[in-house]
């Protein structure tokens, strides 16, 4: 069994704390061990990133660049080990992992290519310019569903804006992210980037830092609650990208053939596992019993298995803890008068694993409607007025996505435009790209990743206001 080490001022270490178990989610065992970190080791972490930036917030823009052009270069090279391991931990398929990989490639190449320029807002008899700074010490804490993908949304733009980065994955797929950091640490100074980990607390402790000065994390509403409050001991900044319970409303008239593949593929993304995948689908009743057809079609033609076999394309649920919230909200609409077209039960073999799940007779109220389900299961709910959809799809305190599917494009945009949600798609959905920011409303956070938006909320702003000498103001 492979032991792994953290990374703390340019030297892989081990845990204090002895080491955990990570277990292959497609057997229930353990493979590998993982470091426990102490909360000294923490505290080594932060003060090597503190000297480190001393010198690395004065790096030029064009030598950050050229460092993030070579950590994508060696994330590309080992893009095969690297998708393996992901499937290990995670469980995907190890197509999707291999996508995963190559998208963080992708996305670190457009943050070295971003640029932060200096406004200018006026130039008179005095010159007033916007300046835009390093914060410090940026803290990553990362959930486990995209392990690598997530660590470099977080990492890429904080190294960008010239801050040093404290990496905390989540304890369950803590080793992608360790390997992710060791080649970082290849082409940064010492101490530029840290990955520690531990279990259950360890986060706490680093969200009350009072070395750090912000904290990107992505995970669920309730601990990102947690941390808000351990922030704001020294006021840090945050960026919150939390839960979603995203709806997607079906016009009358959409082509069935034409979008059931990808509407199932939006709900159904690393199993349903992802923050802004398709959780709700409220279908006109016209249309209903066609789409509950096509879906239960779509879904029997899916492979579970291992994600390191060939031809699998759903792999299990990546922990047991997340297995059984499934497990209870299709029990609890089946005891509400629900009917489960296709899954709807554990399989009887070792590992995690739910099939494809279709629920249908469901309506707001029923547990899998209003709770995130997080997983491998969609309900499909019927309606029968576009006004009363649209106060269903927007009645929950969730809003980080939403979608709307129909013929007529700009019926649908109107429509999409009134959804409560920090992203609204039309005729697709849980499209995210490194160009366009993304962020949620209402209890699924605040600030936004991606684009030039999310590049400068790792930045403080400094107004710089000049008062020209006579001789200079030309007048």
């Amino acid at each position: 069994m492979h032991n792994y080490k953290m990374l703390i001022d340019g030297a892989q270490v081990a845990g204090e704390q002895g080491q955990f178990d990570v277990i292959n989610p497609a057997t229930g065992v353990a493979f590998a061990q993982c470091p426990a970190g102490s909360l000294g080791q923490l505290d080594q972490a932060v003060d090597a990133a503190q000297q480190a930036f001393k010198s690395w917030r004065h790096s030029s823009h064009p030598d950050r660049c050229e460092r993030l052009l070579a950590i994508a270069a060696d994330i590309e090279q080992e893009a095969d080990s690297l998708a393996r391991l992901i499937v290990l931990e995670q469980g995907k398929p190890l197509e999707l992992a291999f996508s995963e990989v190559m998208g963080a490639a992708a996305w670190t190449r457009y943050a070295a290519a971003q640029e932060i320029a200096v406004e200018l807002v006026e130039e008179t008899t005095q010159r007033v310019e916007l300046h835009r700074k390093p914060l410090g010490v940026v803290a990553s804490i990362t959930p486990w569903n995209w392990p690598f993908m997530i660590a470099v949304w977080h990492i890429m733009p904080a190294l960008r804006a010239g801050n040093c980065v404290i990496s905390k994955p989540s304890s369950l797929t803590p080793l992608s992210t360790l390997r992710l950091a060791q080649i970082i640490a290849r082409h940064v100074p010492q101490g530029v980037i840290n990955c520690v980990t531990g279990e259950q607390g360890f986060g706490s402790a680093i969200t009350s830092h009072p070395g750090i000065q912000k904290i990107v994390f992505t995970g669920s509403t309730a601990t990102g609650q947690s941390v808000m409050r351990g922030a704001a001991s020294n006021l840090k900044r945050l960026t919150l990208e939390l839960g979603g319970n995203d709806a997607a409303i079906v016009l009358p008239g959409t082509s069935v053939e034409a979008v059931a593949e990808e509407i199932f593929q939006a709900a159904f993304l690393n199993m349903g596992q992802t923050c802004a995948a398709l959780k709700r689908l409220y279908i006109h009743e016209s249309q209903y019993q066609a789409f509950a057809d096509a879906l239960t079609h779509i879904a029997a033609r899916q492979v579970v298995g291992d994600g390191l076999e060939a031809g699998v394309t759903f792999g299990p649920v990546q922990n047991l803890e997340q297995l059984e919230l499934v497990e209870a909200l299709v029990a609890d609409a089946r005891a509400n008068g629900a009917r489960v077209l296709c899954g709807g039960a554990r399989l009887d073999k070792p590992g995690f694993f739910y099939p494809p799940t279709l629920v249908a007779d469901v309506t707001d109220g029923h547990r899998l409607v209003d709770e995130e389900q997080f997983g491998p299961v969609l309900p499909l709910i019927a309606y029968r007025d576009v006004g009363d959809v649209l106060r269903r799809a927007n009645a929950g305190d969730m809003g980080l996505g939403g979608s709307v599917w129909g013929p007529d494009t700009e019926q649908a945009q109107a429509l999409a435009s009134r959804l409560e949600s920090g992203v609204a798609w039309v005729n697709c959905h849980a499209q995210i790209q490194p160009n366009t920011p993304f962020g949620g409303s209402k209890m699924s956070g605040f600030g936004v990743e991606f684009g030039l938006e999310g590049l400068l909320e790792f930045t403080g702003q400094q107004l710089l206001f000049v008062r020209k000498r006579a001789d200079e103001q030309g007048v």
